[in-house]
């Protein structure tokens, strides 16, 4: 019987069509995918814990596969796995997990970070890798306003359609962080799940009401009502800012 290989994976989103396998084979899945069959000498699917967007990054993405038994050792087969990934992807860690385990549905949570580079000028070193704002945003309001977020909601108000209707909508928000280092906002989400484009639909929301276009009660009556249109006050930041660097099981 095969044995399950417990992947955590970082990856810089930028070449990427995002995680999931895609036609043109440009998903990271794909890559993954793609160096397992190399090392396996045959097909190997891939489970990941979530989708990222194309240009979303990750610190700690979680998958799994099913491999040869005892092939090789876990650290083996990571060892491998960097030997034939594009340098943009890493295999950090891995390990056998019981049958049970699955990527997706065994977790229990994601944690997300938003980095938003507030200056006149973006440093090169930060180009992809922060959303470069340069109107002054007030970090108060934004974190009297990311308080309303914490608890169950209809998310519904910050989510996209991906092309299909979610039935459920309500997640549970657990952690909402604004903080400031310098120049540098990061905006910190866990949640015991994440709709499509919702940190980013937040983190634009978060970022209007530090511009002072929306005040923070606005958060509050888009999750009171989500049923409320919000018109052009939608506003979705860049992916390129946005980083999963934690699932939870």
């Amino acid at each position: 019987m095969p044995v399950r290989l417990k992947l955590i994976l970082a990856y810089d989103g930028a070449p990427f069509a995002g995680w999931q396998s895609q036609p043109n084979r440009n998903g990271v899945q794909d890559h993954v995918e793609a160096a397992l069959a190399r090392i396996a000498g045959e097909p190997v699917r891939v489970h990941g814990a979530g989708r990222t967007d194309a240009g979303v990054h990750a610190l700690a993405q979680c998958a799994h596969a099913e491999v040869a038994p005892r092939r090789h050792t876990a650290g083996k087969w990571a060892a491998a796995l960097n030997g034939v990934l594009p340098p943009t992807i890493r295999v950090l860690r891995a390990s056998f997990a019981g049958s049970s385990f699955h990527a997706r549905f065994s977790a229990k949570g994601k944690r997300y970070r938003y980095r938003i580079w507030n200056a006149e000028v973006l440093p090169p070193s930060e180009l992809g890798r922060a959303w470069h704002v340069r109107r002054p945003l007030d970090l108060t309001a934004m974190q009297a306003a990311a308080k309303h977020l914490v608890g169950r909601h209809d998310f519904a108000p910050f989510a996209a359609n991906r092309g299909s209707p979610v039935e459920d909508t309500v997640r549970l928000l657990s952690h909402a962080r604004v903080a400031r280092a310098g120049r540098l906002i990061t905006i910190e989400l866990e949640a015991d799940g994440f709709l499509y484009k919702m940190v980013r639909l937040i983190v634009g929301s978060l970022a209007q009401v530090g511009a002072g276009t929306v005040g923070p009660q606005e958060i509050r009556d888009r999750l009171r009502d989500p049923q409320l249109s919000f018109g052009s006050n939608r506003n979705a930041a860049p992916a390129s800012g946005l980083f999963l660097i934690r699932v939870r099981y």
